[in-house]
């Protein structure tokens, strides 16, 4: 009896367990701050400018990236122009 709940209380542990990102970038938001310190570096994505980023990496050893992998990033294209043809 006591593996069958053990069993039973594993399998509910596993099943609502709350899913984590395996990417280091977060594709919601366009700018990232990237920490260094002693215990070790980690990017937090979580800010929408450069500035707001910057006033949470003032004083620390910490700069702000652009995030490559922000979903809303658009490949800019080329004006439509049409040349006149010069006969």
């Amino acid at each position: 009896m006591p593996i069958r709940a053990l069993a039973i209380l594993t399998t509910i542990t596993v099943l609502t367990a709350a899913r984590t990102l395996a990417q280091t970038y977060s594709p919601n938001y366009s700018v990232c701050l990237q920490t260094y310190g002693i215990d070790g570096n980690y990017i937090e994505c979580a800010y929408t400018s450069l500035a707001q980023c910057n006033q949470s990496a003032s004083g620390r050893a910490a700069q702000c990236i652009i995030n490559p992998y922000f979903a809303s990033a658009q490949v800019p294209r080329e004006p439509n122009r049409r040349h006149p043809r010069a006969y």
